[in-house]
């Protein structure tokens, strides 16, 4: 089974360079069947289960290794530990695993110190279409009157310098999500490198040199862009030093003096205008007769093809109580009353919560980022309204619930009948299986015709529901009647006044039969001769 880092170099090298299955076979040793099944299927993700995990025995061990080989560097050269010794004693504190992974740490955690008591930098050059760099901020907006402490998302073009900047309430791996499909669509494409650096959301596990343990669902979004991805080394802020650089830029420029904007659809709406206003006013820092718009331009045709909205959430599993809601990051969401006594997955998005059971959408909600806060969607308890319809007076999803107007119409005419509640919940148990529009309509016809009742609404959808007569079949030229027959019911009244005589005579049986002769129409017993007239 092809792991997700796999099947991003697979995808990488096929729709990001062109490379042939067969070249892609060669380099990656991989069968053609397998490199056919990632390329056709479009996925970039195949499950399948691990029967062992190993995990590294120096992770927890890791604040500790440094502390001794600080102090350890702290000495003198003649009173300097060897790796051996620095390994015994750790090993007397409890560690348990080998020597060569604290032989490869302590390496490498060297090589990190003589790079950081060496001032000097060499400068870098990108081509079009090569890297991006990416980075958070905190910066301090008025919203809606409220100083708050808003997340900003960073998106550098290294090459062009060409900057992107949103705002977010939370740093969260959905908003990472949210931060690159806004960054690539306004750019039209993406770079073939992203240059990050150390974050959680994006890396799990930091190995020795460039090696790192990516989240799985980090890979996934960067498949689906055709980005790989690229971590600098912890505390090495300068190996992305362009968006480092434009954190101040923008905290200065556009933060400063503080903003005040009425939510965070104005604040994002802003920060882009002046990403584009500062890109077309400002000259290229080493193409001074450019601006950086003008060096954007110029790159977008370098740009691997914008891949569309990458389904960027967050799952978690949750459970639902039996009032239909679901706790998620402090707050609570409903969910369809047929949901309850089994758990449910959430997906968070940037913007809007989902709720999902076996696939199936439960529940779908704006994204409340306060705290101890319910939201409710009145729909969702409706089926059991069919069994508690007083609940519909005092239920908190019900209050301040607004209908359409028909609908609030008929709320209001049933409020004052006796059995009002139970009326007004059959007209919202129609809107399950006939569709909002549908009652709706039925409401404001009855309304119309001067009534509200429950019973007027669900017949007048009842007629709506029948299907259409079926229509007038032609009839053709050949099988046209020339002179077709009239109707004469006069003839049937003969015929009355004709057996009259026949059935008041004693001897006459009672059983008589029309014939029809040249002289008309007259009636004849059964013993062989004329009924008398």
């Amino acid at each position: 089974m092809l792991v997700v880092e796999t099947v991003a170099k697979i995808r990488r090298l096929h729709f990001g360079q062109g490379k042939a299955i067969k070249e892609i076979c060669r380099e990656l040793g991989l069968s053609r069947k397998s490199v056919r099944r990632v390329l056709r299927s479009g996925a970039t993700e195949f499950r399948y289960e691990r029967k062992r995990q190993p995990l590294p025995k120096l992770g927890e061990w890791q604040a500790e290794l440094d502390k001794l080989l600080e102090a350890n560097a702290a000495k003198s050269a003649r009173e300097r530990l060897t790796l051996v010794r620095l390994f015994e004693g750790l090993r007397e504190k409890g560690y348990a695993g080998g020597y060569d992974a604290v032989r490869r740490y302590a390496r490498g955690w060297q090589r990190a110190s003589a790079a950081l008591s060496a001032p000097a930098f060499v400068p870098l050059s990108f081509a079009p279409g090569e890297a991006y760099q990416f980075d958070w901020s905190h910066e301090v907006v008025l919203i809606g009157g409220t100083t708050v402490t808003v997340k900003v998302a960073h998106v550098r073009l290294c090459h062009s310098r060409m900057l992107f900047v949103r705002a977010y309430p939370r740093e969260t791996q959905e908003m990472v999500f949210d931060a690159h499909d806004r960054a690539f669509a306004f750019f039209r494409g993406a770079c073939t490198r992203g240059i990050y650096d150390n974050m959680k959301t994006a890396v799990d596990a930091i190995f020795v040199g460039r090696e790192r343990a990516y989240n799985r669902r980090f890979q996934q979004m960067c498949s689906h862009y055709l980005v790989e991805p690229v971590a600098c080394t912890p505390a090495s802020g300068w190996e992305k030093g362009q968006v480092e650089n434009q954190v101040g830029l923008v905290r200065e420029r556009f933060f400063t003096p503080r903003l005040r904007v009425k939510n965070f659809e104005e604040l994002n709406a802003l920060l882009l205008d002046q990403c584009v206003a500062y890109a077309r006013s400002h000259p290229h820092p080493e193409r001074r007769e450019q601006t950086i718009w003008q060096a954007f331009e110029a790159e977008r045709p370098s740009l691997v093809r914008y891949a569309g909205k990458f389904d960027g959430f967050h799952a978690v599993p949750a459970a639902v109580s039996k009032t239909c809601l679901v706790r998620f990051d402090s707050n609570k969401y409903s969910v369809m009353a047929k949901a309850v006594g089994r758990p449910v997955e959430v997906r968070a998005y940037a913007e809007r919560i989902e709720l999902r059971q076996a696939g199936q959408l439960v529940g779908e909600h704006r994204r409340c980022f306060g705290r101890d806060q319910t939201i409710y969607d009145p729909w969702h308890y409706v089926p059991v309204l069919a069994r508690k319809p007083g609940a519909l007076r005092n239920g908190a999803p019900f209050k301040d619930w607004l209908l359409p107007a028909a609908l609030e119409r008929v709320r209001r005419r049933l409020a004052t009948a006796g059995d009002g509640d139970r009326q007004m919940v059959d007209i919202l148990t129609a809107v399950l299986s006939d569709g909002l529009a549908a009652v709706e309509a039925a409401c404001a016809e009855a309304l119309a015709e001067g009534v509200h009742s429950a019973d007027v609404v669900l017949n007048i959808l009842a007629r709506q529901r029948e299907p259409p007569p079926p229509p007038d079949i032609p009839i053709p030229e050949a099988l046209r009647l020339r002179h077709e027959p009239v109707a004469d019911c006069a003839r049937y009244d003969t015929l009355r006044r004709s057996t009259d005589g026949a059935f008041g005579d004693p001897r006459h049986d009672g059983r008589v039969e029309v014939v029809r002769h040249e002289g008309g129409v007259r009636p004849v017993d059964h013993h062989g001769g004329e009924a008398p007239a």
